[in-house]
């Protein structure tokens, strides 16, 4: 028998093209008759005899839809719900009771145990098709909305830049990039989920202003040499508990934006300290102090600079680098 992983990740392959649907019941001749009319219509289908097994499978195969009986020995189809709708992992996932409880109390209780419909029993597959057709164009859109925000976040990672969301008022961080991650635990010393006290009062102080589109400053966490700025970018969800909120974060520190105006302008990584200090205003013996040379040594190297850049004065030189930086790091304090 295949190990869970591998058994979501082979399920997962089959079902690149189509839904995963996951049928919950501990009647063989009802799962038989969904199983074939699924099958034949497109579907990639895994079947659970008891509650035990449909949460395993579940958490394992993520599937797109559950069809769940209500009414199973051990664990019944409403605690089932319930459990999947307190997993993080497996709360989005759409649940349509299968019943043959007709009373609307029955009915009321499989809606408050979380699931989106039903359908009575004896069960007919074409009606359970439409159904299901019907909730999956939902779960379609917010997959495909969820890889565009992964494919969004995984670019800023690569522009250097990080993101996490919160959710307020609870506070509570429920999403972050692996660089976010690393940020945090090196200049907060935290972990998902939870957040950062300083971020925590920041968010509180400010978040009113966003009724009114007023953009909050820019935090900045100070680490030695070093500091994390943080952006509030967006609303991207609410509901009638709270909203979440996604915040841009970025490390900004001399290292960075040397190694950047080397990179940018083309010039070696000495050639890009002198002028990161000129910019700063310091002189040629300063400079010679802060690198450990001389000023002679620090002149040479800014001639080269300014062959490089096209420019003929130093004043010319600090302004195409301090264009760039801005370019670069728009946090940056010059």
């Amino acid at each position: 028998m295949a190990e869970p992983n591998a058994l979501a990740r082979t399920l997962r392959d089959n079902a690149a093209n189509s839904d995963l649907v996951l049928i919950v019941d501990d009647v063989p001749d009802n799962l038989a008759v969904l199983h074939d009319a699924l099958d034949e219509s497109g579907y990639t289908v895994l079947i659970a005899t008891s509650g035990e097994q449909a949460l395993q499978r579940a958490a394992h195969a993520r599937p797109d839809i559950v069809l769940l009986d209500a009414m199973m020995p051990g664990i019944d189809g409403f605690e089932v719900a319930r459990r999947l709708k307190a997993d993080a992992a497996t709360a989005h996932i759409p649940i349509v009771f299968m019943t043959g409880l007709t009373e609307t109390e029955h009915l009321v209780a499989a809606l408050e145990a979380g699931g989106v419909d039903y359908v009575t029993k004896p069960i007919k597959p074409k009606e359970v098709l439409a159904r299901m057709n019907v909730h999956l164009q939902g779960a379609r859109q917010a997959r495909q909305s969820a890889r565009q925000a992964g494919q969004a976040r995984n670019a800023l990672d690569a522009f250097g830049y990080a993101s996490i969301t919160v959710r307020m008022p609870e506070g509570r961080l429920i999403w972050q990039t692996s660089l976010a991650r690393d940020l945090l635990l090196r200049y907060c010393g935290t972990s998902a989920p939870e957040t950062p006290a300083a971020v925590l009062a920041w968010l509180h102080q400010h978040l009113p202003g966003t009724v009114d589109r007023i953009e909050p400053p820019v935090l900045s966490i100070e680490h030695g040499a070093a500091r994390l700025n943080l952006r509030l970018h967006q609303q991207t969800g609410h509901d009638n508990d709270g909203a979440e909120w996604m915040i841009i974060m970025r490390e900004v520190s001399d290292t960075a934006v040397i190694e950047a105006m080397s990179l940018s302008l083309k010039l070696t990584a000495r050639e890009a300290e002198v002028l990161y200090w000129v910019v700063k205003g310091k002189t040629n013996r300063d400079i010679g102090d802060i690198l450990g040379s001389s000023p002679a040594t620090a002149k040479k190297h800014l001639e080269r600079v300014y062959v490089k850049l096209g420019v003929e004065t130093r004043t010319a030189a600090a302004g195409v680098a301090m264009k760039r930086i801005r370019e670069l790091q728009p946090q940056f304090e010059i």
